[in-house]
């Protein structure tokens, strides 16, 4: 397979980039470091240090590395960013997407974007979540990726493209950016092991749909070569975790009894998830098969050697 990773030097993209390489496939990394790590780019592998949002070299890279498939990760990933600044929201997750569809098309290749089911589907709604709720996001960073979903599924109607787009629970593991939505396990992993006390915002009882990277990482393959006429698939385990529970799983990695402290819940947050990825499961043949306690050792595990 010949495939780009935008993206690929971030946390989840890193990982895909370690198994398609492992794997044989012919890889390049379209990423503007704004967030990723260039050390994490093996020297076989070409990066392109450009933003997604630079149409004319975006279109460039994407001629002359002739992709069968995109793995399109990079965004801006920040609810919190996105509730401040809206407008670079949309221009990196919308109109970032468009131009990379753009690209695409004149290869014919299909784009496998990662976009959100923690921050998609909001609160009041059936948990776990199908995909044919309707988004009742708190953030507009649920909103832009809902719109880049959108124009993916146009792009299939309009030109007969393969385009899917993955709502992703929250994902975690080693090499995890603390600013992102599941950022709170890196971050509870680093300050329990410096021995520091974690600050929960709001009451803790709030859940999320945790799924490991390495579940995600199959997630991605799979929808890579995924031959239905499936758009858009939940990857989450299905079963919500609280905050408290989730520190409760890193004090038990760490051998520790650490507790919190507590602050006011913020802006864009929304009390509970979890992802009903029984479609993955039938069309895809995935199912997430790391336990968030196993997923929260080795990560801390990583985290410590």
């Amino acid at each position: 397979m010949r495939a780009i990773i935008t993206g690929g030097a971030g946390f989840i993209g890193s990982h895909l980039l370690d198994k398609l390489v492992s794997d044989g496939h012919q890889v390049s990394v379209i990423d503007n470091l704004s967030s990723g790590d260039k050390t994490r780019i093996p020297d076989t592998v070409a990066l392109h240090i450009v933003d997604i949002r630079d149409a004319s070299t975006v279109a460039d890279i994407v001629a002359a590395e002739q992709p069968e498939v995109v793995f399109h990760l990079a965004a801006q990933i920040s609810v919190r960013h996105s509730v401040s600044d809206p407008v670079f929201d949309a221009d990196t997750n919308v109109l970032g997407t468009i131009k990379l569809l753009e690209a695409a098309r004149t290869v014919g290749a299909r784009i496998v974007f990662a976009s959100t089911g923690g921050a998609m589907y909001g609160d009041g709604v059936p948990m776990p979540t199908p995909e044919t709720q309707l988004p009742k996001t708190q953030a507009p960073y649920g909103i832009s990726k809902y719109g880049a979903e959108q124009n993916l599924a146009l792009y299939n109607r309009l030109y007969g493209a393969r385009h899917v787009s993955l709502r992703l629970g929250n994902a975690f593991g080693p090499r995890q950016d603390p600013h992102g939505e599941a950022g709170v396990v890196a971050i509870f992993c680093g300050l329990v092991a410096r021995g520091q006390t974690p600050t929960i915002f709001g009451d803790g009882h709030q859940t999320r749909d945790y799924v490991y990277v390495a579940d995600v990482v199959r997630a991605f393959l799979a929808a890579a070569g995924y031959t239905g006429s499936e758009e858009i698939f939940n990857i989450g385990t299905g079963k919500g975790t609280s905050v408290r529970e989730l520190l409760a799983a890193v004090n038990a990695a760490a051998g520790t009894g650490i507790a919190a402290t507590f602050a006011a819940e913020r802006a864009g947050e929304w009390k509970h998830g979890a992802l009903d990825s029984s479609r993955a499961a039938t069309e895809l043949g995935w199912t997430a098969t790391t336990s968030i306690a196993d997923g929260i050792r080795k990560t801390y595990q990583q985290l410590t050697a």
